[in-house]
C-alpha cells in the first residue's frame, strides 16, 4: 500500500530538463539586469549573449526563454526556487559561467550599480560559488575576457 502511494508521487513529481534549467538561469540573469531599476539595451544584449553562450541556442529560443524569464520573475518572491534547480544540475564550472554572466550584464552599461552587485553576490552565496571564483568571474566579465574555468 505504502509502496503504491509512494509511486504515486513519484508520477507527478515534476522532472527537471534542460528547459528548466534554462529558465531558471534566464530568471537570475533578469533579476540582474532589472536590480539597478533602469533597463539598458547594452544589458539586454549582454543577457541574450549570455544565455546563448550557456545553452548554445538561437535567437527566437532565447526570445521565448526570455518571454517565460520575466514572467516567472514576476510571479516569484525569492531566488531560491532559481538557484535550487541550478544546484541540483549544475556543476561547480558551469555555475562559474552563470556567475560570470551575471557580472557581464551588470558591467555591460558600463556603470556597476550596488544593486546589481549584492543581487550577483546573494546568487552566488546561494549557488555556493566559491569566493575566489565569485572574484575571478567578476574580474573576466569586467575586463571583457571569457570565464576562467
Amino acid at each position: 500500500m505504502i509502496d503504491r502511494l509512494l509511486s504515486l508521487f513519484k508520477e507527478h513529481e515534476p522532472e527537471k530538463d534542460e528547459h528548466d534549467i534554462s529558465l531558471a538561469c534566464a530568471a537570475l540573469l533578469a533579476e540582474v539586469m532589472h536590480a539597478d531599476h533602469t533597463l539598458e539595451k547594452e544589458e539586454v544584449a549582454a543577457l541574450r549573449q549570455a544565455l546563448q553562450d550557456l545553452f548554445r541556442i538561437t535567437s527566437a529560443e532565447t526570445d521565448a526563454l526570455l518571454a517565460q524569464a520575466a514572467d516567472q520573475v514576476q510571479k516569484s518572491n525569492d531566488l531560491f526556487q532559481f538557484t535550487k534547480v541550478i544546484n541540483d544540475t549544475f556543476s561547480g564550472a558551469e555555475k562559474i559561467r552563470l556567475v560570470h554572466g551575471l557580472w557581464s550584464v551588470a558591467y555591460s552599461d558600463s556603470e556597476l550599480d550596488k544593486y546589481e552587485e549584492h543581487m550577483i553576490r546573494k546568487v552566488a552565496d546561494l549557488l555556493y560559488v566559491p569566493h575566489s571564483d565569485f572574484i575571478r568571474a567578476r574580474n573576466a566579465a569586467r575586463d571583457g575576457e571569457p570565464p576562467h574555468v
